[in-house]
């Protein structure tokens, strides 16, 4: 070969292997939503450049992203776009009308959907374990994360929140196992269909079926249909592991028995039902932990703990556990990983105690979920007054369709205090939450209920009242105007301690 040929060979390499070396540049848009900052930093991990935008960054994901040291740029803004990303991926979260998402439509760029970046990029050569449910998904996902990785399996994971145990909501794992939360929302603004039908499962949790999401959903045949579909995607070779409700309430199951009865691999039940494989008895509430007995075909197998209250963590922590013990975990080690289990950032979180005043923070979406923290509360301080604070801030929770059930979660406490609905305008006058006739209906039922505009509002009116041995539950899904620092702060300066 003559010399200038060479030469030319040799200039050619080099570039494409400069081209290979040089880091792909992955935008998203909405980067601050708990499960696209988890995106973000696991596509860090794997090498590639990301940056990201949002309208609002707020704790626990704007810290995460922070350590992670991924650029957030505020607000949304064309020039975010800047120098042109190689792939842009759009948050379920963005429409039309979005000047970034209308940039990249308008310069073609590149774009997908978290869902679909997910599984091209982390799951195609996995064994995927997803978790569903109206409830505990986020819970669940992260003892069962735990309990592989205690049991040495190194499984990679994305979890809808922070796993206190890992100090992240996502991992990258050598091993062969992906677990994985996975949300009946819809994917993006493009692809209607629910996020978890991209993930194909070969293992499925699924811890309830009600009816949510009423910004996307009609009713509960609409939510039914969707579980449905992911069941009609688990292979033959795959398992099933679902509640069975509990005894004597028919319509706790009726949703799930619908949603399995076309299913094509073993389902095992777990639950107080009739068909449960995995009962649970003996369940004992303790002041700092939770123990309970495991029966697998009515067979003690297991004793389990954790520090953990309420009981619907008891069933979260004994699906998980069915699930492992399906994958060859023994009970030994799943025992141990539940006793040194923490729990997830923003799930009965306590944020501050002042003067004998307990604050804690629930990631409130659904009434049920909202009973179950304030029935937890009640197991764990039996002898406190109880205060309820919310938020009406998920788009099930901003409108009227389940407001009958919220009177009823609610009265669970002595007291109750809700705040204005969130961005209420967005909701239609005939779909919104009506507050005056919510908080009449919760003094119906024997407790004492107040309406306060927000944040400031409340911390102004409540903080004189409160007194040492209350506990403060504050119930919503977002920043909620700062109120877990304000309410702390006001507290220390009425104890003469700000």
């Amino acid at each position: 070969m003559r010399r200038d040929a060479l030469c030319a060979v040799i200039v050619e390499v080099i570039v494409e292997l400069h081209a290979m070396n040089k880091k792909k540049h992955i935008h998203l848009i909405g980067i601050c939503g708990t499960a696209m900052a988890s995106l973000a930093g696991m596509l860090k991990q794997r090498g590639f450049h990301v940056t990201g935008s949002d309208a609002a960054a707020y704790p626990p994901m704007s810290e995460l992203l922070r350590e992670l040291e991924i650029p957030v740029a505020q607000p949304f803004a064309a020039q975010n776009l800047e120098p042109r990303p190689d792939l842009v991926v759009v948050g379920n979260a963005m429409s039309r009308g979005n000047v970034e998402l209308e940039e990249v439509l308008d310069q073609r760029i590149p774009f997908c959907s978290l869902p679909q970046l997910l599984h091209d990029e982390f799951l195609r050569e996995k064994e995927v374990l997803v978790v569903a449910g109206t409830h505990g998904k986020t819970t669940t996902t992260s003892m069962l994360a735990w309990i592989f990785h205690c049991a040495g399996l190194q499984p990679s994971f994305l979890i809808g929140g922070i796993a206190e145990n890992f100090g992240s909501s996502f991992h990258l794992g050598t091993g062969k196992h992906f677990i994985l939360e996975g949300d009946e929302y819809d994917t993006a603004f493009f692809d209607k269909g629910p996020k978890f039908l991209h993930y194909f499962p070969d293992s499925v949790i699924l811890t309830s079926v009600e009816f949510d999401h009423a910004d996307i959903y009609k009713d509960l045949d609409a939510v039914e249909t969707a579980f449905k579909r992911l069941v009609n995607l688990i292979p033959r070779r795959g398992r099933i592991v679902a509640f069975d409700g509990v005894a004597g309430d028919a319509s706790e199951s009726s949703s799930l028995e619908r949603c399995l009865a076309k299913a094509f691999c073993p389902v095992e039940r777990y639950g107080a039902g009739a068909h449960a494989n995995w009962k649970v008895a003996n369940l004992r509430f303790q002041p700092t932990r939770t123990s309970w007995t495991v029966l697998r075909e009515d067979k003690t197998w297991a004793e389990l703990e954790f520090p953990l209250a309420g009981e619907y963590n008891v069933w979260n922590a004994t699906a998980a556990a069915a699930l492992a013990a399906s994958y060859g975990v023994s009970k030994e080690a799943i025992a141990e990983a539940l006793k040194t289990f923490k729990s997830v950032k923003r799930r009965l979180e306590v944020k501050a105690q002042v003067n004998g005043i307990t604050i804690i923070d629930d990631f409130a979406h659904h009434p049920t979920a909202i009973a179950g923290t304030l029935k937890a509360l009640r197991a764990r301080y039996p002898e406190a007054r109880l205060w309820a604070i919310l938020e009406p801030r998920s788009n099930t929770l901003r409108r009227k369709v389940l407001q009958s059930d919220l009177a009823r979660s609610l009265a669970q406490a002595d007291e109750v205090i809700v705040a204005g609905v969130f961005r209420s305008e967005a909701v239609p006058d005939n779909e919104r939450l009506e507050l005056p006739a919510l908080a009449a209906e919760i003094e119906r039922k024997g407790r004492r209920a107040r309406l306060l505009a927000d944040a400031d509002a409340i911390v102004q009116s409540i903080a004189p009242e409160m007194r040492s041995g209350d506990v403060v539950a504050i119930l919503s899904n977002g920043g909620f105007g700062g109120i877990y620092e304000k309410l702390p702060s006001r507290l220390r300066e009425l104890a003469g301690k700000g």
